[in-house]
């Protein structure tokens, strides 16, 4: 009963789950198969019984046209071993704790049972892999899709109503994995479990992970012989940025139509959930609707001003990602490859490949060691997010141009006529050039949001941006401080400790390593503690005197003391791979799900080591893209 009691434990902090106290057995959770329902299949294999037919070998990689999936099943995993399973992530699906436990999560999660499957009847919901393309590092990559990734059903959560995707990734060769072996290793697995998971945990929009599973038979090959594991992931859509560019580059406007009405309907969840314009008015009105995403209708205008629904599918998809690139600039986190295959259709973090947190602040810092034009640095992640959505913007370019026309019979069947095409082309330039606008207004509010609460204020002011954010930054850069430690430590301030110049320059050297801080006289604790006397100054203004308690619980809420870096995580892999250790896995997840918390009673000490200064040669490391 380990995993099932480490997953009672992990929780003892959440006073309900998800579900509202419902939860099911595997076996009797919603399934659906929305996806697989609503968008063409494989013309190679049409219907599930065609794929479950066909020899295994048949099922690997070749180009795949007029098609968003191919159902294909996982290949069989020997002795799989459940490492660990995220309580977390039971509870956002609406799942037994014990199930973990039993031999059919186990198998299912392995990839050898289909669930869903009957095979005497060939009936039920069968396996699928995604079909797409992308622009990797601005180049045209042609057709990619689920190379590794097999998705296995849908399910909604009974108690909330979410529904998810769940999918094995690591579980074998797809239509899509061009000359790889679909497989994955342990070493990626293990980072890629984490990261899911916290981030969800820190409130930043991500793909979740819910097992990690060790394939202890199967060696796979990258820059050395590996080990192979499966992550099972899951996520309310799948669809991405690059799912879009496929059909646009083959000229299949049909495709990219259905796509764009899928993303509305089954995504979105209906043509009504869409955002209007951000409206014409005063700053504060802006302000407030970009970062809730919600605007007053306005008028649809006219000529190249003029605006249709799937206008509304294109802002809504700008919206969703240009709040998560906001919450990535926040909090210090860099996906590492920002393909458009790698961008989601919702705004979720997705594909973890070459990520990390920063651990000193470096703006040109990425943690790519492939990513040699810095493309993919910490600073260039909102630039890269709004060149991924232009793409975007392109291959819905046709349908928004269209106006008023879009629904035309002509146009549906054949597309625009020449004599419209100028209007066309100038009403799709004039929307896209208009949503970077919309970008920019959403980037900054959910910015300006988050960097408000984490230094520690009710409200936001635009001398906020100069004079603390920004001024803020640029000392943790010039003196090379942790990003992580500086948000945690000055929440533990209290305020009656820099009344006075000399406090404030004493508590200047708090931020800087142990054994590291400057002399009293030096430019560094002067220049820090002219912040911190601004710093006071605007939180006394927001909360007034004698709220210091209030304000450095707010601030706990908000600033974790736990941030899975680059140096933990290749300790963890070390230690599971190389040493074969299992509770260091679990006991790393209960710092992961609960990282706002001051102590986790595992063991103090080592919670203080994980949690402390970056040990010297381990900082702002870098990883490849194998996995």
């Amino acid at each position: 009963m380990r995993l099932a009691q480490m997953a009672a434990h992990l929780d003892t902090n959440d006073s309900t789950n998800a579900s509202n106290g419902t939860s099911h057995t595997l076996s009797f959770l919603p399934k659906s198969n929305v996806f697989t329902s609503n968008l063409p299949a494989d013309p190679a294999f049409p219907t599930p019984s065609d794929s479950h037919s066909a020899p295994r070998e048949k099922l690997g990689p070749r180009l795949v046209k007029e098609a968003i999936y191919t159902y294909v099943r996982p290949e069989m995993t020997k002795s799989p071993e459940v490492l660990c399973v995220s309580s977390r992530a039971l509870q956002d699906l609406g799942l037994n704790r014990e199930e973990a436990e039993t031999d059919e999560f186990r198998q299912v999660f392995a990839g050898n049972k289909i669930l869903t499957w009957d095979d005497e009847t060939k009936e039920g919901i069968y396996p699928w892999s995604q079909c797409y393309g992308g622009y990797q590092f601005g180049q045209w990559a042609g057709q990619l899709g689920d190379g590794r990734a097999i998705s296995l059903f849908e399910t909604t959560n009974p108690g909330t109503g979410k529904r998810y995707e769940l999918q094995l990734k690591g579980a074998g060769r797809t239509p899509y994995s061009r000359f790889a072996d679909g497989k994955a290793v342990l070493r990626s697995s293990i980072r890629e479990f984490v990261v899911s998971e916290y981030l969800n945990a820190i409130g930043i929009p991500t793909t979740r992970a819910l097992a990690l599973t060790l394939a202890p038979e199967s060696k796979v090959m990258r820059e050395r012989m590996e080990p192979g594991a499966i992550v099972t992931r899951f996520a309310e859509s799948w669809v991405r940025l690059g799912t879009f560019d496929l059909p646009r580059m083959r000229g299949d406007r049909a495709l990219v139509r259905k796509l764009a009405e899928y993303t509305a309907e089954h995504i979105y969840g209906g043509w009504d959930k869409l955002p209007s314009k951000l409206p014409p008015g005063d700053a504060n009105e802006t302000h407030n609707q970009a970062r809730t995403g919600i605007a007053r209708e306005v008028t649809e205008g006219e000529g190249v001003d003029e605006e249709n629904r799937f206008t509304r599918v294109f802002r809504a998809v700008i919206r969703s990602n240009a709040k998560t690139v906001a919450a990535w600039q926040a909090y210090g986190f860099m996906n590492g490859v920002l393909n458009t295959d790698n961008t989601s259709i919702l705004g979720l973090s997705i594909d973890f490949g070459p990520f990390a947190f920063l651990d000193s602040f470096d703006p040109i810092y990425t943690p790519n060691h492939d990513d040699h034009m810095l493309r993919y640095s910490y600073r260039n992640q909102p630039t890269i997010i709004w060149w991924n959505l232009v793409r975007f913007g392109e291959a819905l370019g046709e349908l928004m141009g269209a106006g008023a026309k879009v629904d035309d019979s002509i146009f549906v069947a054949k597309g625009v006529k020449e004599e419209d095409a100028d209007e066309l082309v100038k009403r799709a330039e004039s929307i896209i050039e208009r949503a970077g606008e919309e970008y920019k207004a959403v980037f900054l509010a959910e910015y300006k949001r988050l960097m408000s609460k984490r230094l520690g204020l009710k409200t936001f002011k635009e001398s906020d941006f100069q004079a603390l954010f920004s001024e803020f930054l640029d000392w943790l850069e010039a003196y090379e401080l942790d990003f992580h430690h500086a948000f945690r430590r000055l929440g533990y301030l209290n305020l009656d400790e820099l009344e006075t110049e000399q406090w404030r320059k004493d508590i200047a050297g708090r931020f800087f390593k142990s054994g590291e801080a400057p002399r009293q006289e030096s430019e560094s604790r002067e220049r820090i503690a002219k912040w911190l006397e601004k710093w006071a100054a605007r939180v006394k203004e927001d909360w007034g005197g004698g709220k210091d308690e209030d304000r450095r619980k707010e601030m706990e809420r908000v600033n974790p003391k736990f941030v899975p870096r680059s140096w933990i995580l290749d300790e963890l892999i070390e230690r599971v791979e190389k040493r074969g250790e299992r509770d260091i896995l679990n006991n790393i997840m209960r710092l992961n799900l609960n990282p706002f918390e001051e102590n986790w009673g595992w063991d103090e000490a080592e919670e203080e080591r994980i949690c402390g200064d970056v040990p010297k040669y381990k900082a702002m490391l870098q990883c490849s893209c194998s996995s």
